[in-house]
């Protein structure tokens, strides 16, 4: 008989956290995720398709894991248990001393989704229509059906009401094919006999709890006689020094800041398809005294950075909507083409931050996001103590990162860096492309299309790093190189260029053996037809020893039986 998830397992769990041979419990069937070596242990997430629990393993059972019985996604029935509390934190650690594996790995993560059906989506009620609603489409997700996880087809749309509200709604094979064509930009529908369900936060593209979707059974009528409104811009700004915890996550998030510098407009090439599109960076600040780049694409760089640009030297203030947050330099943004920029928006936090800036934000000292991020703040909890591994849990599985790069967090010291590579590597000063020196006539970027007359120096070196379990070979580029070496390219090549050269090897030897956490992207690259593990640094902290102190403590505690 095959077994499934049990119906509110973790509940079961949190209610008898200690049972014994008297307790009379139902049988606890859940499903096994994110399972991963920790010692002579495994780590892993219980799931019961509502709640989820972090668990580990009793060393008796590891042999259950390297044998293949108990897998990720896999199905285990819990005999036998503990929950202990985790220190300084309101959460609870499962210890699992007892089970068996009921099932192999499903398809997916188990979830239970809890629906509502409901006759009409009231998003803005009309007299005339009480039973339906009228929205207007903001933006298709989705230029054309893609296909769906399974079969068919999946289309997506965003809506908005008369007061701005948004919501999501998407539409599977027989309703996308039905409604991919009736459904237009900036047109406006009455909406009906629709699903609503608690929003996904991985995949929502909206502010709301909640999502539709829509059905072949679903109405959309279009809204003939009455005029399209303009939905109102509603904004949710997040202040610039917290935007650590969106880095490269799938929500967009808005930002409101005073502009401090505007590039000029530069040509990228696309890898995917080789066009060269426009772009446009814009450093702007906010009063947590951070500064932040935004990168401006396409009409956004030409039209409306232009018209920065040539605004610049007022300090205007800008309100951008849906923007992408990177880990390029530590933190960046960047816009997408459903992106809204205000320039000198008529609102409250716009006349606060102008007021801020007059009275002192233009004469205070700004500090970029993204420099000494700091490993103990929420965003430091989710780049540098989120998939800790050691050395050689990467170096000695040579098949990471084959399909796709895989990110992990490392606590590290340089041990070797080799003096006789090239260090660095000529770059422009627009687009940090590499540049071709011609004699007589400065430096040529291709990328720019344009001679400069000198040029910067950018770090592009590899080094050797190690921690208790080995070493491990890192390239290391740019701003986190900066960091580790304690100086500019330039200011390194001043030092190597002197005539005994001894600055430069001080310098070297100086930051050799100094502990890091890294942030570092594992990835398979090709070299005489031949692939090779390549390790590159994405960010880099200073240790933050209360911070790994206070680690250390919760996995000591995980690790009690």
């Amino acid at each position: 008989m095959t077994k499934s998830v049990s119906p509110d397992a973790i509940s079961v769990i949190l209610s008898n956290p200690s049972p014994d041979s008297s307790t009379n419990l139902p049988e606890i069937v859940l499903q096994v995720l994110d399972i991963k070596s920790a010692g002579n242990r495994y780590t892993f997430t219980v799931n019961d398709g509502k709640k989820k629990l972090k668990a580990i393993l009793q060393s008796g059972l590891s042999s259950e894991v390297t044998n293949g019985n108990i897998q990720n996604l896999g199905l285990i029935r819990v005999i036998d248990y503990t929950l202990n509390d985790i220190p300084n934190k309101n959460e609870k650690y499962l210890i699992v001393t007892q089970c068996e594996s009921v099932s192999p790995p499903l398809e997916a993560e188990f979830k239970v989704e809890v629906k509502s059906e409901v006759s009409d989506i009231f998003l803005k009620p009309k007299k005339e229509f009480i039973t339906k609603s009228a929205a207007q489409i903001i933006h298709e997700q989705n230029g054309n059906m893609a296909p769906s996880a399974r079969e068919g087809c999946v289309f997506n749309v965003e809506l908005t009401d008369e007061d701005g509200t948004q919501i999501q709604a998407t539409l599977f094979n027989e309703a996308a094919r039905k409604f991919f064509d009736v459904f237009e930009m900036g047109k406006v529908y009455y909406i009906s006999k629709g699903t609503l369900k608690v929003a996904n936060k991985q995949f929502k593209t909206v502010q709301n709890d909640y999502e539709m979707t829509l059905n072949e059974y679903s109405q959309v009528e279009e809204v003939i006689n009455e005029a399209a409104f303009i939905p109102e811009t509603k904004f949710n700004f997040v202040p610039i020094d917290q935007l650590g915890p969106y880095v490269n996550q799938r929500e967009l998030i808005d930002v409101i800041g005073v502009v401090q510098s505007v590039s000029p407009t530069m040509s990228i090439r696309r890898k995917i398809d080789n066009e060269t599109i426009p772009k446009r960076d814009i450093t702007i600040a906010d009063d947590t005294k951070k500064t932040v780049v935004v990168s401006l694409w396409n009409v956004l760089a030409t039209d409306l950075g232009q018209k920065i640009l040539d605004m610049a030297d007022e300090s205007p203030v800008i309100a951008i909507k849906s923007l992408r947050v990177s880990d390029f330099q530590g933190v960046s943004l960047s816009t997408v083409n459903k992106s809204i920029i205000e320039i000198n928006p008529n609102s409250p936090d716009s006349q606060k931050l102008k007021s801020w800036f007059q009275s002192e934000g233009k004469e205070t000292n700004m500090e970029s996001v993204g420099s000494n991020l700091s490993p103990s703040m929420k965003n430091g909890d989710r780049s540098m103590y989120t998939d800790r591994v050691t050395l050689n849990q990467i170096t000695s599985n040579s098949s990471l990162g084959e399909e796709k790069p895989v990110f992990y967090s490392v606590r590290a010291c340089m041990s070797m860096i080799r003096s006789d590579q090239a260090m660095y590597y000529q770059a422009c000063k627009t687009c940090y492309k590499k540049v071709t020196e011609e004699i007589g006539s400065g430096y040529w970027c291709q990328a720019c299309q344009k001679n400069e007359p000198d040029c910067s120096l950018r770090y592009i070196l590899s080094a050797k790093f190690s921690d208790a379990s080995g070493g491990a070979w890192f390239s290391v580029f740019s701003d986190e190189a900066e960091k580790l070496i304690g100086c500019s390219a330039n200011e390194l090549h001043e030092m190597k260029s002197q005539d005994d050269a001894s600055d430069f090897q001080t310098q070297l030897k100086k930051v050799t053996w100094v502990p890091y956490l890294f942030r570092v992207m594992v990835a398979q690259k090709e070299y005489n037809n031949e692939k090779r593990q390549r390790i590159t640094v994405k960010a880099v902290a200073p240790v933050d020893f209360a911070a790994e102190s206070k680690l250390l403590l919760e996995e000591i505690s995980s690790m009690k039986a």
